[in-house]
C-alpha cells in the first residue's frame, strides 16, 4: 500500500467516526426531547440533520474517490466497500433521529399521556447497542461484533411487545390515539436503529473475515 493511500484510508476513518458522533449525539437528543416534549431540542436535532446528509456525501465521494485513483485489493478494498454501507446505515439512522425529533413536536402539541411500557429501558438498550457496534468498528473486534448481530433479536421482540401493548391501550383509550400513534412510531425508530447496527455488524465481519453474512439466516430458512 503507497503512502498515499495510508493517509487516505486514516482520513476516511476519520471521517466515519466524526460521523458516528453526530449520529449518536442527535439520537440520544431525539429521545430526550421526546421523553421531556422538548421542542427547541427536537428542532436542533432536525437542524443537525443536514449536517449528518452532508457529511454521507462527502464520505461517499472520498470512498468513489480511492476506488477510481488506487485501484485498491484484498482488505484494503473490503474496508472502502464497508464504509460505503456503514456511512449509508449511518446516515440512516440519521434520518431515524430526526423522525423521533419531529414525533416529539407533536408530542408537545398533545395531551400528555403515560408511555405504556418501558420506554426508557428500550431506548436504553437500543443505545447501548448502536454505541458497541461503533467501538467494534473502531477496534475492528470481530467478537463484538458478532455478538452485536444477537443483540437485534432482544430489539425486535422490545418493540414487538411495545406494539401489542399500545395497540391495546389505543382499543381501551381512543380519545388519545394520536399520543399514542407517536410513541409507537418512536418504538418503531428505534427497531429500526437496531437494524441498522445489525447491518455495520455484518459489514465488520465482511471487512475483517471477507465474509457476506447479510440474509444468511433468511437463505438456510428457506432450505430447510
Amino acid at each position: 500500500m503507497s503512502k498515499y493511500m495510508q493517509k487516505e484510508l486514516e482520513r476516511l476513518e476519520s471521517m466515519l467516526l466524526a460521523l458516528s458522533a453526530l449520529v449518536q449525539e442527535n439520537i440520544h437528543k431525539a429521545i430526550r426531547a421526546f421523553q421531556t416534549r422538548d421542542v427547541e431540542l427536537a428542532r436542533q436535532v432536525s437542524s443537525a440533520d443536514r449536517e449528518v446528509d452532508r457529511m454521507e456525501v462527502d464520505i461517499e465521494e472520498e470512498c468513489l474517490k480511492m476506488l477510481a485513483l488506487y485501484q485498491p485489493v484484498a482488505i484494503d478494498l473490503r474496508y472502502i466497500i464497508a464504509a460505503l454501507k456503514i456511512n449509508n446505515d449511518l446516515e440512516r439512522v440519521g434520518d431515524l433521529a430526526n423522525n423521533i425529533a419531529k414525533r416529539a413536536v407533536v408530542m408537545a402539541e398533545s395531551t400528555e399521556v403515560r408511555i405504556p411500557f418501558d420506554f426508557s429501558g428500550f431506548a436504553r438498550q437500543t443505545l447501548d447497542m448502536l454505541s458497541k457496534t461503533i467501538d467494534a468498528f473502531i477496534k475492528l473486534d470481530l467478537v463484538r461484533a458478532r455478538e452485536i448481530m444477537k443483540l437485534d433479536e432482544v430489539i425486535d421482540r422490545k418493540h414487538s411487545e411495545a406494539e401489542e401493548t399500545i395497540g391495546r391501550v389505543i382499543r381501551e383509550d381512543p380519545a388519545h390515539d394520536i399520543p399514542y400513534l407517536q410513541i409507537l412510531w418512536v418504538s418503531r425508530c428505534l427497531e429500526r436503529i437496531g437494524d441498522h447496527a445489525t447491518n455495520i455488524a455484518e459489514d465488520i465481519i465482511y471487512l475483517l473475515e471477507g465474509e457476506i453474512i447479510r440474509h444468511r439466516h433468511k437463505l438456510q430458512g428457506d432450505k430447510e
